[in-house]
């Protein structure tokens, strides 16, 4: 990749303000600009983390944390209401 890693960056800390105006105007729980923000910060993430490693053999501490489903589905059953 021949990306400037200070491009990449302005773009992550771009995504990261897109990602704000999006949570502040949010309209509903499933808002779709809130997600579509979501990934691009995930996306420039990536791109970031790869131009420092390729450019300067360098990793930040952060991780891309991703859900899995079945995890998901595990944690709403724990959150059902218990009968008795």
């Amino acid at each position: 990749m021949s990306i400037d890693p200070r491009v990449a960056l302005q773009s992550l800390t771009s995504a990261l303000e897109e990602h704000l105006a999006a949570s502040v105007s949010r309209r509903g729980d499933d808002d779709p600009s809130v997600e579509a923000a979501y990934l691009a910060i995930a996306d420039a993430f990536e791109v970031y983390e790869e131009v420092l490693y390729d450019s300067y053999g360098e990793v930040t501490p952060l991780v891309i944390y991703e859900e899995d489903e079945d995890e998901q589905d595990d944690e709403d059953e724990d959150l059902e209401p218990i009968q008795g």
